[in-house]
């Protein structure tokens, strides 16, 4: 048994005792990943939405009212962070008037807190360099080893705020974990012949991805983190894909598309799509959201 479980184990153990008993919680998560990972984690005993759609692109959310409505009900609050949501969340978060869900309280939850980040700048961070996270790549629910991490945090924060269902909470958690990890296994396996493969991506939004894989991401089509690709960076990356035999131009489908195709018949690789997130509000879950990563993934290396 891993240490990640048996911590868990243990955490659950102290709160079995606790009394208390109420409705379902409510919970919002920013992001349809973040969503299905705590239902996967929550099960019948939460009531879960997502603010962004998964065919929205989450640095770029409307501020609507009914969202801030969403957040107003809440009990728990669970954001992406590393600002990702900075453009939009802090509007949406004074607009719900909700006390128990801002910063600081127990029902926020940031789950950036509960992984590693990866590109971390060591340097002053400005606009003139895209969009740069100052406190690191906030794309980590692309490798399944950090989504454990997170839905491990979900679960423990969802039973101290509902003590009375910590034993469902735990065993949801428990199954959860064997299907990933059983789910996880598989797909490397599956892809264990890409270990090494060039690729560039569209948005610097694959270093985890790439990092669990150890695929090469040897540029992006992006010039900057979103500021769209111009005629001269087209051209670098052209040669530099052709340099490194690049076999996959890999982007989210919520980017435009026309470029990395015309990049991939420059240099004989394939364009390759696949959904930034989870068809949540359709039931999909993590797993089978990235099982159709792999899948595409798995295609061209």
């Amino acid at each position: 048994m891993s240490r990640l479980l048996h911590a868990l184990l243990a955490f659950f153990a102290l709160l079995l005792a606790a009394r208390g008993a109420g409705a379902a919680l409510t919970v919002v998560a920013t992001t349809t990943d973040l969503a299905a990972l705590t239902k996967a984690v929550g099960g019948d005993k939460v009531k879960v939405t997502a603010l962004a759609l998964y065919t929205q692109d989450p640095h770029w959310v409307d501020a609507r009212p009914h969202l801030a409505l969403e957040l107003a009900r809440a009990d728990l609050l669970v954001l992406n962070g590393a600002e990702l949501e900075v453009g939009w969340l802090p509007t949406l978060l004074t607009g719900s008037r909700n006390g128990n869900i801002q910063k600081g309280a127990r029902g926020q939850l940031d789950a950036s807190t509960l992984v590693t980040l990866l590109e971390v700048p060591t340097t002053k961070v400005d606009r003139s360099m895209g969009d740069i996270h100052p406190n690191g790549n906030p794309h980590y629910t692309r490798d399944p080893r950090a989504a454990e991490k997170v839905a491990v945090g979900i679960a423990k924060r969802l039973a101290e705020l509902d003590p009375a269902n910590s034993a469902a909470y735990l065993e949801q958690t428990k199954r959860f974990l064997a299907e990933l990890r059983q789910a996880r296994a598989g797909w490397e396996k599956r892809l264990a012949g890409g270990r090494g493969a060039a690729i560039v991506a569209y948005h610097r939004s694959l270093v985890y991805l790439g990092d669990w894989l150890g695929l090469r991401i040897v540029e992006h089509v992006e010039p900057r983190p979103g500021i769209p690709p111009n005629p001269r960076h087209v051209a670098h990356v052209i040669d530099v894909a052709r340099e490194n035999k690049v076999k996959a131009i890999v982007q989210e489908s919520w980017f435009p598309a026309s470029t990395s195709k015309l990049l991939a018949a420059k240099c004989g690789a394939r364009a390759i799509q696949f959904a930034g997130a989870p068809d949540f509000a359709k039931g999909e879950s993590y797993v089978v959201w990235m099982n159709g990563v792999v899948q595409r993934l798995a295609e061209a290396l």
